[in-house]
């Protein structure tokens, strides 16, 4: 069979490419993890009647939802608002708007839970503005899972019958959940380990910080309705140190140049592999690393070594401390600071 001629470009950067990093670990690396859970999201609004042919979207985003937002919204034509986090580059914010994307942009913040709180701000404002706007809500909207069943079939194809340990950042919750809620449907044996920034309210490190944190989307200063926390067995909390150790170490072992949350789910998997040597791990890759060039591979001849990195064991959240903890969390629910919002309707079986 020859190669697919793909129909527009999102079909054809949406799937991961599968890289063996050890006997017992693999990587799913992608361009841009969440094109699945936008165009998913996007076709079944569309099909619902939920969102009309030429309607706008609108949603806030760190980055790389925001491209795969517009990348939706091209192939599907509709019109589509961006309320950017600062921590959205030049390069992506020029990418947005030739895509026919409109782009606001918050102003330079180190305080993870002003940008979030602006963001949602700005928002509300444009709704007000503009009725008939359709917000995407990616960090509360269960819509977003739909697009992930296509990637639990190809690893489920890919590594038939194995016990598998799927390792990620939480982020909107929506990428793990969405790939381990399938597969565990099909009576597969599979854990899910979830990675998380110090100073995140979604697991309960809120009470810490890393003051050079720039891991956008892996973790959250406002709860978001899209975190199934009962599906997790356990979190690691990795700082920005040992992050980018972990993306400088995947690039110098195995040429692979990625973001920032899969240098540390890398390193996450590497010790979990050892604990757990039975047990294939898949690593999820969400994005390239070309936007923490500058303030973070550029500084890797200061990095730590990340084979010589070990987590502390923890077994309460108030024990957290950086630059790296690990804990059982075996499905325990939410931590009360991030328990969503009474208006937001999170659903445990969604799609």
């Amino acid at each position: 069979m020859g190669a697919p001629v793909h129909e527009h470009i999102s079909d054809a950067v949406k799937a991961p490419d599968l890289v063996r990093l050890t006997p017992n670990t693999l990587l799913a690396r992608f361009e841009t993890l969440k094109v699945y859970a936008a165009l998913g999201a996007v076709r079944t609004l569309l099909e619902r009647g939920t969102i009309r042919p030429g309607g706008t979207v609108i949603d806030s985003s760190s980055g790389i939802y925001a491209l795969a937002l517009a990348l939706a919204c091209h192939r599907y034509g509709l019109h589509c608002h961006i309320v950017a986090s600062t921590t959205v580059d030049a390069t992506m914010r020029v990418q947005l708007e030739i895509l026919g994307a409109t782009v606001d942009q918050m102003p330079p913040s180190h305080d993870l839970r002003l940008d979030q709180e602006r963001r949602v701000r700005r928002v509300h404002e444009i709704l007000a503005e503009r009725p008939g706007t359709h917000w995407m809500r990616q960090y509360h909207d269960p819509v977003h899972y739909a697009g992930y069943q296509e990637f639990a079939d190809l690893v489920a194809a890919a590594l038939p019958g194995q016990a598998l340990t799927v390792v990620g950042a939480v982020g909107t919750g929506a990428s793990t959940a969405g790939l381990v809620l399938p597969l565990r449907r099909h009576g597969l044996d599979v854990r899910l380990v979830g990675l998380q920034p110090f100073g995140s309210v979604t697991f309960g490190s809120d009470h810490l910080s890393d003051p050079e944190a720039i891991i956008a989307g892996i973790g959250s200063a406002i709860p978001f309705g899209n975190v199934r926390h009962r599906l997790y067995d356990t979190l690691h909390w990795i700082d920005f140190r040992h992050a980018t150790a972990g993306a400088v170490g995947l690039l110098r072992d195995h040429a692979v140049f990625a973001g920032l949350s899969t240098g540390a789910a890398y390193l996450a998997a590497g010790w979990e592999a050892t604990q757990h040597p039975e047990r294939t791990h898949l690593v999820i890759g969400p994005d390239t690393g070309h936007r923490y060039v500058e303030r973070a591979f550029a500084r890797h001849r200061e990095m730590p070594d990340a084979r010589a990195l070990r987590p502390r064991r923890v077994t309460r959240l108030a024990d957290l401390a950086p630059p790296w903890s690990v804990m059982a969390w075996r499905g325990a629910d939410a931590p009360e600071q991030a328990r969503h919002a009474p208006h937001v309707t999170v659903l445990e079986d969604a799609p």
